[in-house]
């Protein structure tokens, strides 16, 4: 459900506002800062769309960890979506919004900015023609430089989530706290402490994700708005 509506979303947004400003700009690809000025938008409204099922996911995963008196025993993501607006309210959905959306933001402006980018690189180099082994080169690079940008962000993501109650105050400030005390009591490096896991987690979920959707949008463009003459995604 996470991946349904968080994933759907920024990839739609994405592709239907590169589309837009290409076609403003006489079918011109965009500027790298333009790409990810696109991709930080996608990433936000992705994010703000999926964070329900992103509490609802959390929850689920965690309930087994807690005493049997205070597990919630959520039966499905839609039991648990209708009994958190029940029970809690509905803004309860779009609880830890801000870190969640700042997250996407950062991870969609270097992935699909950057995938973007490495494909027309590769393109105009004429080595490769655009095909599978094209976005197969492009998405590699996009997840090395995804799992870059993300790992620092996620860190504080998760220390904030996990943070504790120190004499009735929380462990951290804000976002700049983290990354400071992270920084001085671990180093600077910690930051991308897994990053070779990381990468072989995100880097097939990249591959997989880019070429299934220019395969799909290659299908849309040729039976869909009958364009026999577009090979793949403008993407």
């Amino acid at each position: 459900m996470r991946q349904a509506t968080y994933t759907t979303t920024r990839l739609g947004v994405y592709t239907a506002l590169f589309d837009a400003v290409s076609a403003r700009n006489d079918n011109k690809p965009p500027s790298f800062v333009v790409k990810a000025t696109i991709g930080l938008t996608a990433g936000a409204i992705g994010a703000f769309v999926g964070t329900p099922a992103e509490v609802a996911l959390i929850r689920m995963t965690a309930d087994g960890r807690l005493p049997a008196d205070q597990r919630r025993g959520y039966s499905s993501v839609f039991n648990a979506l209708a009994r958190i607006v029940r029970e809690e309210g509905l803004v309860t959905l779009w609880r830890g919004c801000v870190p969640t959306v700042a997250r996407a933001m950062v991870v969609n402006a270097a992935q699909l900015a950057t995938y973007s980018q490495a494909k027309q690189t590769i393109i105009s180099s004429g080595i490769i023609s655009d095909g599978l082994l094209c976005h197969f080169g492009a998405s590699m690079i996009s997840g090395l430089v995804t799992t870059a940008a993300s790992m620092p962000v996620d860190i504080v993501k998760t220390r904030i989530q996990n943070m504790k109650m120190i004499d009735g105050k929380p462990e951290f400030n804000g976002i700049t706290d983290v990354l400071a005390k992270v920084i001085r009591q671990e180093g600077v490096l910690s930051l991308w402490k897994g990053f070779t896991p990381y990468y072989f987690r995100l880097g097939p979920h990249t591959v997989l994700t880019f070429i299934f959707l220019e395969q799909m949008n290659r299908l849309y463009r040729v039976y869909v708005l009958k364009d026999s003459s577009t090979g793949s995604s403008s993407l």
